[in-house]
């Protein structure tokens, strides 16, 4: 078996059977494949569909109270058989050759941890999501259609994170990692499961030949608990989110002020623009800094909603 996809489910019918219809159609011929569908407490019919899917390549999984996206991928990654899992989302809309750049990073380069792809808006087919970056405020971005500007025409680029929605993983090292973590509920344990392959010393890939369409944020309840879910990123990963936010503080700053060069702090340009132009890698003392205040003001900020929060690293 080569890959498994696996799908989670939480109502959104309406959403997943053009979802399976348009993988299906867009798997090359021949692939070895199981599609996986974890229903996570349904109650809008989707659980009479999936009765009708009795026979291979669906393998169909039933939890009877919602646990959300980590545990639903969990579940379906215990069941796969293939080489590498393929994750994604029910809310996408798949064309033809969107998988195989994503496998040939694996073959290509032998670090790679994780791959994700171009998401566009189906709505607008504006580019959503090419990998996500660090803002200056120590939180995960996703670069669209406003950073257009920062995509180079490459194959491949590296991230810090790439989303869930649609990513690849060999099955293996998904399980020994543990999975995703349960403590986030529909929000950053994808960004979370990036960070320990990067901290075991492998690259977060984005495939750029590989695009999809995103009907993004359909899943119900998604946003509900981002706050909650920001605060144990942080918890968990506070130094990585300050050197990363700070490696993407001079696009930012440069972008901001690039129509209005005259209001820029010179000495602030003077840092950005060599780690732009990539003459170095080091992170700008003064952006770290800059990272570091914003944090500890989002800390405050959540120690003044939520109160003292206690979490193993």
């Amino acid at each position: 078996m080569e890959v498994s996809f696996i799908i989670p489910l939480f109502n959104r019918l309406d959403l997943t059977r053009p979802c399976v219809e348009s993988l299906r159609a867009s798997l090359p011929a021949g692939l070895a494949h199981e599609i996986i569908l974890v229903d996570d407490g349904s109650t809008d019919g989707t659980r009479d569909w999936l009765a009708t899917l009795a026979s291979p390549p669906f393998v169909v999984h039933l939890t009877e109270v919602n646990r959300g996206y980590a545990h639903a991928n969990n579940a379906g990654a215990r069941l796969a058989r293939g080489r590498f899992l393929a994750l994604i989302n029910n809310d996408l809309v798949f064309r033809r050759g969107w998988l195989q750049p994503m496998l040939a990073a694996f073959t290509r380069f032998r670090d790679t941890g994780i791959v994700g792809n171009l998401q566009h808006r189906a709505a607008t087919g504006a580019l959503d999501h090419a990998g996500l970056v660090i803002d200056p405020k120590g939180r995960p971005e996703h670069l669209d259609h406003r950073r257009g500007w920062l995509l180079l025409p490459r194959s491949y680029s590296v991230r810090p994170a790439v989303t869930g929605a649609c990513c690849v993983i060999e099955r293996e090292r998904f399980l020994a990692l543990g999975g995703f973590d349960e403590g986030f509920v529909n929000g950053g344990e994808d960004v979370d499961l990036c960070y320990r392959l990067r901290r075991a010393g492998l690259k977060v890939r984005v495939a750029n030949r590989s695009r999809v369409l995103h009907h993004v944020s359909a899943s119900p309840g998604r946003k509900a608990r981002d706050e909650q879910n920001s605060r144990r990123l942080c918890r968990k990963w506070r130094d990585r989110l300050i050197e990363d936010g700070a490696r993407f503080w001079p696009h930012v700053y440069v972008h901001e002020h690039w129509l209005n060069p005259r209001e820029a702090d010179h000495a602030l340009l003077f840092e950005a623009v060599p780690r732009i132009l990539g003459l170095t890698r080091r992170p700008s003392p003064r952006a770290l800094d800059i990272v570091t205040r914003n944090i500890d003001l989002e800390e405050q900020r959540w120690l003044a909603m939520f109160g003292p929060m206690a979490i193993s690293p």
